[in-house]
């Protein structure tokens, strides 16, 4: 029986075939992602320069990291430029800083030339400095966060930390490689 009406399946009208549905494409990465990197002389002015730095990047980008996380990062920063500029300025004029934030994660990292790999020193309650690496690993284990020390390819060092933008999102971090 022909009504006059064509028909598709359940009485839809058939027609040109449907272009094919495309899979859904992945997700593009957020707004606030993205690597950073910048040098500054290793004097004692670089310190200052390098924490707001990283603090008006983190607010520019809207990264959503809470106020005591933007706080120990900025904390970690400070201490791993003092560093470099107390230890490593003979070797390695320039210090640089990286800023990388992927998804759920943000990593700073500190770059010099010399070849000294620190350690963190025990809490030596007489002494007045020293323990900065110490601080940072604290500060970074506190936030569920990673933290580490490599070697570059030149010789010099890479001072890491990872901390997860929220609390508990513990993992490692996937984020590309400090200087990479």
């Amino acid at each position: 029986m022909d009504d006059g009406a064509r028909g598709g399946p359940a009485g839809l009208p058939s027609g040109p075939a449907a272009p094919p549905v495309a899979a859904p494409a992945p997700p593009g990465p957020l707004p606030y992602e993205g690597v950073w990197r910048f040098t500054a002389d290793a004097e004692d002015a670089a310190v200052p320069s390098a924490r707001h730095a990283v603090r008006d990047l983190l607010r520019r980008q809207n990264v959503p990291a809470p106020p005591d996380l933007v706080h120990g990062l900025l904390l970690i920063v400070s201490e791993l430029v003092t560093n470099a500029v107390r230890h490593a300025a003979l070797l390695s004029p320039t210090v640089g800083v990286e800023v990388a934030v992927g998804a759920a994660w943000v990593r700073v990292a500190v770059e010099d030339s010399h070849p000294y790999r620190p350690t963190a020193l025990v809490a030596d309650h007489g002494q007045t400095g020293g323990r900065g690496l110490l601080l940072v690993r604290e500060i970074t284990a506190e936030a569920g966060g990673v933290c580490d020390v490599e070697h570059t390819a030149a010789g010099g060092k890479i001072i890491w930390a990872a901390l997860p933008l929220a609390p508990g999102a513990g993992g490692a971090p996937v984020l590309p490689a400090p200087g990479g």
